[in-house]
């Protein structure tokens, strides 16, 4: 209709530059890719405008003029991403107008991108449906159920898990080098590929010292996680049915809702209106009015009680703040090593605050503008790349992938690698074989091989050039 584009090439169109979409452009123009963007607003644009390599333009993004002023027939990717989810559909048909071969659109509302909707992506010329605030839910949902770590996620369909724990003063890692620590447990097969400590997170050598308080990320074959929880001290927890959730927004009230009639669930809103809303919508949760940030109204909720606390507000400062309350009542109040811990968990809107709110008073800190940055990242480099994961807590990303023939990787053993990308990438593992080995200093990648490796969130590129130049 508009034209086709006749070169092929590495550039993306952006619409809008609210949370996610000046994160996604700022991860992607560090990826090398040639990135556009048209927002309306002159403000967002000076701002990005500072800080960003990138061509932008101002103006609306249902404009046929915006569009033809970004060269929309030449991209290969459009990604709308606006407040808008009316806007943000529109585009993928204008977007497949131009002959942009692959659009990607975020909305809210869950009656669009699902299998039983009445329009599907194909009648939308969507690609790929982001929804961050479902994404965050589920995901919240999903280490709800889970039965320990302060985190555990499954890699390479199951047969391997990274599992994040938090080390206490008396933990048996404490004040050891991981050189150490792996000659005490050399019986087990796992490696510590992360560290949170502060706001930082530190990509570890062998020389590395794990300090009290550390929040570090161990890999491990499925079989070895039994013993790897018991040496950290880890107790097994086969329920965790009471839940109680601050804030009723999109991401609180999902939670609820996914959580159904298996968890105990209370929600504490403190908006009247919302609170009535919430209880008509939320059958099988107990809503309650109240100021979740307030230590009296959690304890006459019921505070004591809950196995998890999830503060999913939208203010980054009061949910930090309230998992930092929650933990100080609930160590106040008696709890003891033999009780079962109260976990928290805080939804972070933004980046920075997300390895200082896991290293304060969260157990775990989800950003859903991470967990849409990774789907649309995956998405995008699907032909290079299985997965990428975010461990929350951590500045972090778990990349599943495998080694091209006469890559960089396949030419030395780990330990004669670039010593400057030591600091920013690990290989975690490597299958061979027909199995998962943990990859050590003496591992030699092999073309063909499939890896795990953990990184840096901003050396992506960098792994990428690794394993597939």
């Amino acid at each position: 209709m508009f034209g086709k584009k006749n070169i092929p090439s590495e550039s993306i169109l952006i619409l809008g530059l609210g949370g996610i979409g000046l994160y996604l452009a700022k991860r992607l123009v560090h990826e090398g890719y040639a990135v556009t963007i048209i927002e309306a607003d002159s403000h967002l644009i000076g701002r990005a405008d500072e800080s960003l390599d990138a061509r932008l333009i101002t103006g609306s993004a249902m404009s046929i003029e915006c569009w033809k002023e970004a060269n929309a027939k030449s991209m290969d990717f459009m990604i709308a991403v606006t407040d808008n989810d009316a806007v943000n559909m529109l585009s993928a048909i204008i977007a497949d107008g131009f002959g942009i071969e692959q659009k990607i659109s975020r909305v809210r509302s869950l009656e669009y991108g699902q299998k039983d909707s009445l329009l599907q992506a194909e009648d939308l010329k969507v690609d790929l449906f982001i929804h961050p605030e479902e994404l965050a839910a589920q995901e919240i949902v999903r280490l709800v159920k889970r039965t320990a770590g302060d985190e555990i996620i499954d890699i390479a369909l199951g047969k391997m898990q990274a599992m994040a724990v938090q080390i206490d003063d008396d933990s048996q890692f404490a004040h050891k080098t991981l050189v150490e620590i792996a000659r005490a447990y050399s019986d087990i097969a796992f490696r510590v590929v992360a560290i949170a400590r502060g706001i930082s997170t530190i990509i570890p050598t062998g020389k590395t010292e794990v300090l009290p308080h550390d929040q570090i990320l161990i890999m491990a074959g499925t079989e070895e996680l039994p013993r790897l929880m018991e040496m950290t001290g880890i107790q097994k927890q086969n329920h965790r049915l009471r839940v109680m959730i601050v804030g009723g927004g999109l991401v609180g009230s999902r939670i609820a809702q996914l959580l159904g009639k298996t968890v105990r669930v209370k929600l504490l809103e403190k908006d009247e209106k919302r609170a009535s809303e919430l209880s008509s919508m939320l059958p099988d949760t107990e809503v309650l009015l109240g100021d979740g940030s307030d230590k009296d109204v959690l304890t006459a909720a019921g505070l004591a009680d809950m196995d998890t606390f999830i503060s999913a507000t939208g203010e980054n400062e009061t949910n930090i703040m309230t998992c930092m309350l929650v933990k100080h009542i609930v160590e106040t109040q008696g709890a003891t090593h033999t009780q079962r811990k109260t976990k928290t968990i805080s939804l972070v809107n933004k980046e920075e605050y997300v390895v200082l709110a896991s290293t304060s008073g969260s157990d775990i800190a989800i950003n859903k503008k991470i967990l849409a940055g990774n789907e649309i990242f995956t998405f995008i480099r699907r032909s290079e790349m299985l997965s990428v994961s975010h461990m929350h807590g951590f500045d972090a990303e778990v990349v599943d992938l495998i080694a091209a023939p006469k890559s960089t990787i396949t030419k030395k053993t780990l330990a004669n690698l670039d010593g400057k990308l030591s600091e920013h990438i690990i290989v975690g593992s490597v299958f061979r074989d027909g199995k998962w080995e943990t990859a050590v200093g003496e591992t030699q990648v092999n073309a063909g091989d499939r890896a795990i490796v953990i990184c840096d969130s901003l050396y992506l590129k960098e792994v990428r050039e690794l394993f597939l130049s």
